[in-house]
This record gives C-alpha cells, structure tokens and sequence, in this order.
C-alpha cells in the first residue's frame, strides 16, 4: 500500500476545487449517491484541475504519459444527496520519481461530505511505469 497522504478537512489547505451537482442517476431509491459516483467526482475535479494548470489531459497523454490510478480511498462522512452541489477541493502531495498522490475534500455548503486519496504512476503508452513528467514535479504544484 503507497497511501500516506491523510487528506485535511480545511478547505484553506486546497490549491484546486471545481464544483458540480449530483445527479438523479447517480442515487438510489432514497436519493442518496452511490459511494463507486464518488470515484467518478474525484476523476471529474482531477481532469479539471490539469486543465487549469495547463495540461489538459488529452495532452499529456499525447506527450506520451498516462497517469495511472494504483490506489484509491474515500473516507465517507455525511451522504450526498441527488441535487446537492459538491465543492471537490484537491492537493498534489507525496511525489517520488514515478508516483504521486491526490488529497481530496467534498464539502456541501462547508460541511465535510467525505474526504479522498488517490496514488498515480507514470507510464508510457504501452502501460509500463515511466517516469513522472517533469510539470508535475515543477515548483507551484503542491499544497494549498
């Protein structure tokens, strides 16, 4: 297990969140969200945030990288609701050569809905581990 990152519940301690609303086909019979659309939330805020840094997805994976997801954990603390907006706050921490991690914060109207971690690895087009790209370890990506 590579998990080290213990994502915070302060928003203040996040460089990135996007917003979204929850859908009516991601609840059950009582409009609670299905604990697997919270992987679909963590990947929708992840792909937004390479965008605002300047690396939309389809690019990086058109330099030759894939960012693999190894690993995955969320913490659920208060169910989401069909039609509740969603607050994902994201930070990038604990980059080795190859790896690194994403703490995640779901917050509705502030109040701490769940909390997340991802752990990423490099590799090439042909699925082997490669590398980290040089962006991510650039200065400016970590913490809040």
């Amino acid at each position: 297990m590579r998990l080290a990152l213990v994502p915070s519940t302060d928003p203040a301690d996040y460089r990135f969140t996007h917003t979204l609303r929850t859908r009516f086909s991601e609840t059950d019979a009582m409009g609670v969200v299905h604990h697997a659309a919270y992987l679909l939330y963590l990947e929708v805020a992840r792909v937004e945030f390479l965008r605002s840094i300047g690396h939309p997805y389809d690019e990086v994976r058109a330099d030759g990288s894939d960012l693999a997801v190894l690993e995955s954990f969320v913490q659920y603390r208060r169910a989401l609701r069909f039609d509740e907006v969603v607050d994902i706050s994201l930070m990038v921490d604990n980059l080795t050569g190859t790896t690194f991690q994403i703490g995640y914060l779901l917050a509705v109207d502030g109040e701490t809905c769940a909390t997340a971690v991802t752990v990423h690895g490099a590799v090439d087009a042909g699925g082997r581990a490669s590398r980290l790209p040089e962006w991510i370890k650039g200065p400016g990506l970590r913490g809040g």
